[in-house]
């Protein structure tokens, strides 16, 4: 991605908003680089960690501004741990950031790091967005990640982008093996393993969020009635005479897909 070709500033906000991620990023000494569309998702997911002792790890931040912004947008509080892949990025360390050299995509390097730095409630990825160093960051952080904390990677639209490795292996394609292992934890079906490793996997523009809560992901599935019904009361939401009609169902579902997907 040409991120020179791109450059624009950002908007001057209000008093009101000073806590904003998108003021934080604007108020940065130094250069960051970040899509519009993040700010809110920021806002959003972040917000409850604000003005907390947390540990905050962001991969990708050599220029330096991301640091910054994101010491002020969490405050004084918070220890801000920054990885990256050149060694010119150590220079950060004389502002008080701790900074660590390595590969994302090298599982040996994660595994020294997490020993290293302990349990982290936020992991940012901005690294370099290649299917192989998000697919590998993910599977090696998300254990070291506190109960409560997120796992969240951006620019996931590399994966649907030539040159980032094979698409067949693309993020979104591993985002959805993450879905079928959480539908998996259902009463009826065989558990996938390590499904209870994350709680929830949610989606937004560009970015994904992964949500870690083990005593949530580990309730056990089965049907529970709040008080006992009125077996008279027939329910008419599952017809078993369904497939009578099957034929006509499939083109109406069809139709519907066309159209929510504009592909008619």
């Amino acid at each position: 991605m040409n991120k020179i070709a791109t450059q624009k500033v950002a908007p001057v906000l209000s008093s009101n908003d000073q806590d904003l991620s998108l003021n934080c990023f604007k108020a940065s000494p130094y250069p960051s680089f970040k899509h519009t569309t993040y700010f809110d998702v920021y806002d959003e997911l972040f917000k409850k960690f604000k003005n907390k002792p947390i540990t905050f790890l962001e991969i990708g931040i050599l220029d330096g501004g991301s640091l910054f912004m994101w010491r002020k947008f969490f405050g004084k509080d918070a220890r801000i741990i920054g990885v990256d892949l050149n060694p010119d990025a150590k220079k950060w360390e004389e502002y008080g950031f701790e900074i660590y050299i390595g590969s994302q995509s090298d599982p040996s390097f994660w595994e020294n790091l997490n020993e290293k730095i302990g349990p982290v409630d936020i992991v940012l990825d901005d690294g370099g967005h290649t299917y192989v160093q998000q697919i590998v960051t993910a599977e090696k952080v998300l254990d070291n990640i506190t109960e409560g904390g997120l796992l969240v990677v951006e620019d996931t639209h590399t994966s649907n982008m030539d040159g980032f490795g094979n698409k067949a292996l693309s993020f979104i394609n591993y985002v959805n093996i993450w879905i079928e292992r959480i539908n998996s934890r259902f009463g009826s079906f065989e558990k996938n393993a390590g499904c209870n490793r994350v709680w929830s996997v949610e989606i937004f523009e560009s970015i994904v969020a992964f949500k870690i809560n083990h005593k949530a992901s580990s309730v056990v599935s089965e049907p529970i009635w709040n008080r006992p019904r009125d077996e008279k009361n027939k329910n008419v939401c599952f017809r078993h005479d369904a497939s009578e009609n099957l034929k006509e169902n499939e083109r109406e579902i069809l139709v519907t897909l066309n159209q929510a997907f504009s592909l008619n």
